[in-house]
Order: structure tokens, then C-alpha cells, then sequence
């Protein structure tokens, strides 16, 4: 035990709440999905576990997510601060949030990276930590798989990796956690394969499944705006299959930064033709309208140049090129009043569910295993791989919802029951934990 971090706990004061302090796994900013990771898991303590108070410390979050979290959340506090090189937090809001919190929680996150924050706490402190929602993906990254691969090729590489392919400190950390929940189950398996040894290793979906945050009057007057009517439009995210994050955040170009981008040229086209086919269909099947839209804000001018662009005419006169940023809560209001919603993004697909719209994930070979939590929760007719679907094939399965929305909507109701009965769960967990010290 340190001396900067007492040994006082909950237990020294039964009377005061229950404490966590939540280091969300991804930074929010330029990211819908991202930015819903934090609000998610807050909201479902809200629903769950009342009593608790939250710390937030914050990888990176921007302006705007940050007022969103203070409007949403008036009791929460947001603490800043690093560690220095002997594990100490740098700052005294920082200091004082170690020593009050109960427990630290891991948030949702694309990779468990640990950090120095884990091994700090550990050497700190005896109380518990856990993790809230994790991929751990060994194979698919540049190095391993450039061109990455489906789940199902991936799935069968990752069952083969012998025992001892996960070793060392994240073992180390992962098997000391009170519990770990994974954000799909490929990532549960390959860890307890790997011999992960926390007491609570189980499927428990991304937080952004936990988000009931809307801004309706702003999504009502941007509907209005642009002639779309709800029950009467479809959504469609675009996506490079490797996010240009060099470019987005202005760093000079490395190497790796070179080879993705040489595959996000060679693979862009093909990849958002299909979605201008569905497109066309729809806008002809049907009469009605289509919403191109961002997840990430680079995907702003990128919906506009391959989406939309290229439209006969006749079709680009139904397509709304969504060209502001917006926040996870005006897009859960929009995409709840869509016909459905079609992302080659992993998360606005969970937004969707979330708000009742039925929602196909069309996964990229590039984006990891993240997407398998779309089959283990009971949609794999609305998830596919883009390299074995056509335009056509995503069609013959709109027109299904737009045949029969309301029987659609109802199934999505029961999806959306289970992933809630295990994020139930998730916060029961913690809170058990928490009991124990």
C-alpha cells in the first residue's frame, strides 16, 4: 500500500455511498460511439445501482462532451489528471478520487491496453477493479491480418493460438480483475483459453447499449428542416476501412499510416457502391428518403463524395447529406424515427437498437471482432460482411422491415430485452463487488 493512498474505504463509513471512479476504455471526442460509451454506463448504474456516485477521468474528451456528461449528469464529477513515473496521480482532484473511490471501472473499449493506471492501483490499493465491457482482438491488425478478415476466418484463427499467447502483465491484470466483461463472446472464449482467472468472465455488452439520452427538439427541427418524415427515411453511415486518424488529428504521416491508407484507396469504392446500390433501390422501391450521415466526423465529407456524389439524379434528389456533427443524443432522437439504419460503423447500429429501429451492421474485414456482439445478441440476418453482400442482398432484407416495420420494431423490443437483462447483470456484478472490498 502506498502511503499517498489511504486504506480507508466504504467500509471505515458505511453511511456515506458507494464510490466509482470510471476510466472510460476510448476518448470522446469526433465520435458518437465513443462519446456513448461513458453516458451508456452511467445511465445504467442510474437504472441499476442508484445509490452509487461516479467519478469520471477521462482519456480525452471534447468540449462538447464534456457539457453533454455536466448538463445529463448534475451529481457526476470529471477529474483530470496523469500518473507520474512512480504511479501517483498528478493532480489532487485526481489524488482525492483514488482515495475516495470504492471501485475502478474500466469502460468499454475497442482493446485492453491496461495502461499504467491498472498496475498503479493494484500496487496501490487492495480494492477492486473490473473491466465494464472489452474486445481484445489478438490477430486482426496490420502487422498480423493488413486486409484483416470475417469472423468467421478470424474466429477459427484466434481458437487456434495456443495457450500462452496472452501472458504477462495483461494476464496478470485481466486475472485480478473482480470481473471482466466482454464486449462479444470470441473475446470471452480467447480469454479463458488464454487462462484469464477473474472470478466473473462473461458476454456483457458495449455500454452505448445502456444510452436513453435524447435531444428531441433539435432532432425534431432538423427533420423538419430536411423534409424527412418519421417512418419514411432510412439512415446510412459510411466508413474507410481504416480510420484515418493521422489525418483527423493533424500528425505527420508514419509508415503504418501509409499502408491503411493504401488500402482505404483500394477498397473504398467497392465498399460504398453497395450502399449507393441500397440506396437506389430504396429511393425507387419505395418513394422515400435517405439520411447520409456521420459516426465520426471525418465520415462528413466522406458520405458526401461516396454516397451521394455519384446518385443518378433522380435518387440524389431524396438523399439529406447530414453536413454538421452532431452528439450521440440527437442521433439517437433521429435514428429512432428512422425506417432503419444501414452502417458500415459498428455503433450506430447499437444506438438504433437502443431507440427501437431495426439496424444492419455491415462489417468491414478491417474492423476487428468488435461486430460478433451483434450475433450474440440475436441479429445476425441484419449483420453481414461487406465483402460477401451486394447492394441487392441489402436490399431483400430492408424490404422485409419496410414490408412489416411493426413486426420489425417488436422483435427489436426483444433483442433489446436480453441485452438489457445481461447489462442488469454487469451492474449487479459490481456492485457485489464493491461489497466485498
Amino acid at each position: 500500500m502506498l502511503p499517498w493512498l489511504p486504506a480507508a474505504s466504504r467500509a471505515a463509513d458505511a453511511t456515506r455511498p458507494p464510490r466509482i471512479l470510471l476510466r472510460p476504455g476510448t476518448g470522446q471526442k469526433g465520435n458518437i460511439g465513443d462519446i456513448a460509451h461513458t453516458p451508456g454506463a452511467l445511465q445504467v448504474f442510474e437504472r441499476y445501482f442508484p445509490a452509487a456516485e461516479f467519478t469520471v477521468w477521462p482519456v480525452l474528451i471534447s468540449p462538447e462532451a464534456r457539457e453533454h456528461l455536466v448538463q445529463r449528469f448534475p451529481r457526476l464529477r470529471i477529474v483530470e489528471g496523469e500518473l507520474d513515473a512512480h504511479g501517483r496521480p498528478t493532480t489532487p482532484a485526481l489524488r482525492a478520487a483514488w482515495n475516495e473511490a470504492d471501485l475502478l471501472l474500466h469502460g468499454s473499449s475497442p482493446g485492453f491496453k491496461g495502461g499504467p493506471y491498472l498496475p498503479a492501483w493494484r500496487a496501490a490499493s487492495r480494492k477492486p477493479y473490473g473491466i465494464f465491457g472489452l474486445t481484445s482482438d489478438p490477430v486482426s491488425n496490420l502487422v498480423t491480418r493488413p486486409d484483416g478478415g470475417t469472423l468467421q476466418e478470424l474466429e477459427r484463427v484466434i481458437a487456434g493460438l495456443p495457450v500462452g499467447h496472452l501472458r504477462g502483465p495483461t494476464l496478470e491484470l485481466l486475472s485480478g480483475a473482480a470481473f471482466v466483461f466482454c464486449r462479444e463472446t470470441l473475446t470471452a472464449d480467447y480469454f479463458r483459453r488464454q487462462g484469464v482467472r477473474s472470478p466473473v468472465l462473461e458476454f456483457g455488452p458495449d455500454a452505448t447499449f445502456g444510452l436513453h439520452l435524447r435531444d428531441e427538439p433539435r432532432a425534431i427541427a432538423y427533420l423538419r428542416a430536411q423534409g424527412l418524415e418519421e417512418g419514411r427515411f432510412i439512415a446510412v453511415i459510411p466508413r474507410l476501412r481504416y480510420t484515418p486518424y493521422h489525418s483527423i488529428n493533424g500528425q505527420p504521416i508514419a509508415p503504418a499510416d501509409r499502408a491503411k491508407d493504401e488500402i482505404n484507396a483500394r477498397t473504398v469504392a467497392g465498399d460504398h457502391a453497395k450502399l449507393r446500390d441500397l440506396i437506389v433501390a430504396w429511393v425507387r422501391g419505395t418513394g422515400l428518403k435517405v439520411l447520409a450521415c456521420p459516426e465520426m466526423s471525418y465520415q462528413i465529407p466522406l458520405a458526401k463524395k461516396e454516397l451521394i456524389d455519384p446518385l443518378p439524379a433522380d435518387v440524389k434528389a431524396q438523399v439529406v447529406w447530414r453536413d454538421t456533427y452532431w452528439l450521440p443524443d440527437e442521433a439517437a432522437s433521429i435514428y429512432a424515427r428512422a425506417t432503419a439504419v444501414i452502417s458500415f460503423e459498428c455503433h450506430s447500429p447499437i444506438i438504433a437498437l437502443t431507440n427501437g429501429t431495426p439496424a444492419f451492421y455491415v462489417r468491414q474485414p478491417t474492423d476487428t471482432i468488435k461486430g460478433r456482439m451483434y450475433h450474440d445478441i440475436g441479429v445476425s440476418d441484419w449483420t453481414c460482411e461487406v465483402d460477401e453482400t451486394s447492394g441487392r442482398d441489402l436490399w431483400a432484407r430492408l424490404q422485409a422491415i419496410h414490408a412489416d416495420p411493426a413486426q420489425a420494431r417488436a422483435r427489436v423490443r426483444r433483442v433489446m430485452a436480453g441485452v438489457e437483462a445481461r447489462l442488469e447483470r454487469m451492474v449487479g456484478v459490481a456492485r457485489a463487488a464493491i461489497a466485498a472490498g
